[in-house]
């Protein structure tokens, strides 16, 4: 019972990552094998260094990758991840950034000015805006429309165009200035 158990709370700690609602950037330097690499494919972005070494492990020690592995499948694709998971075979962060699983890669000494970066691109942009983008991806993300979905995209654009942030967002485009979310907190 407590294995089923310790399973439930990997896959609650999975779906909550995935689920946050600020953005995520999974910063990789080193080793990120097995649950790791599911954390990084729950988060929004990665980043890492060219020569971290990434590995789905589990069938080297006679496991499956199950809890990690719907996560896997939407960042790199059912195939690739049918290949790693299978041959468990190492992969570098260059290569990581070939599969879609990276967004950039560094070298070593520059991956720390990297994250500054990102960070600030990100506290450029509207919080509700990128919670609602966050959202509308996330139910997107199967690339069916569907007239639900359809609905649900024109309602989502809909309900950010009347925010409050938003209609601050767009009177600051207008007005040719930053929108408050930019401006410097006292």
């Amino acid at each position: 019972m407590a294995n089923l158990a310790d399973s439930r709370e990997l896959a609650e700690l999975m779906h909550n990552l995935y689920q946050l609602k600020i953005p995520t950037l999974a910063v990789v330097q080193g080793a990120a094998f097995g649950g790791a690499l599911g954390l990084i494919s729950c988060c929004d972005m990665a980043i890492g260094t060219v020569d971290a070494q990434l590995c789905l492990s589990e069938v080297r020690i006679g496991l499956a990758p199950a809890v990690i592995s719907p996560f896997v499948v939407q960042a790199i694709g059912e195939r690739t991840a049918r290949r790693y998971a299978l041959t468990a075979e190492r992969f570098s962060g260059q290569r990581a950034q070939e599969l879609g699983l990276f967004a950039e890669c560094y070298a070593a000494d520059a991956l720390e000015p990297a994250v500054a970066e990102w960070v600030d691109t990100l506290l450029l942009n509207s919080p509700q805006a990128m919670l609602a983008s966050k959202d509308l991806l996330r139910e997107v993300g199967s690339g069916v429309l569907t007239p639900a979905l359809r609905r649900y995209t024109e309602n989502a654009i809909a309900r950010i165009r009347v925010s409050p942030e938003g209609q601050e967002g767009l009177r600051a485009f207008l007005d040719k200035r930053k929108p408050a979310w930019q401006e410097p907190q006292a």
